[in-house]
């Protein structure tokens, strides 16, 4: 099942370290893993403030549509999204399906 279609509920667990290989496989290749292996970060750039706005508005509805919030770095023609569920101390698939549905919203 694509990762950008499903919805993050129920209890997050904690991803093994073949899981997260799997994972990152589904999204887009500019998303990093950290070296310890608990976050995922990716560094957007826009023509803009307004665009970089805009995109951090997207962000924030699918953030408040999965209950599921990242961290975020705003500056005037970029925004750096990362990811890691705290709850849990790292990543769980939660992470990975609101990182896909970001990727779904930019244009190709």
């Amino acid at each position: 099942m694509d990762l950008a279609s499903q919805q993050c509920q129920g209890k997050a667990e904690v991803l093994t370290a073949d899981a997260i290989s799997h994972y990152i496989k589904d999204i887009n290749t500019d998303w990093q893993l950290s070296d310890d292996k608990t976050r995922i970060k990716r560094i957007f750039k826009f023509k803009n403030y307004y665009e970089t706005m805009a995109f951090v508005n997207v962000v924030a509805m699918i953030a408040h549509q999965q209950d599921h919030h990242p961290e975020m770095i705003v500056s005037y023609n970029s925004c750096t999204v990362q990811y890691s569920t705290h709850s849990i101390g790292g990543l769980s698939q939660y992470d990975f399906i609101c990182a896909a549905k970001i990727d779904t919203t930019l244009p190709i």
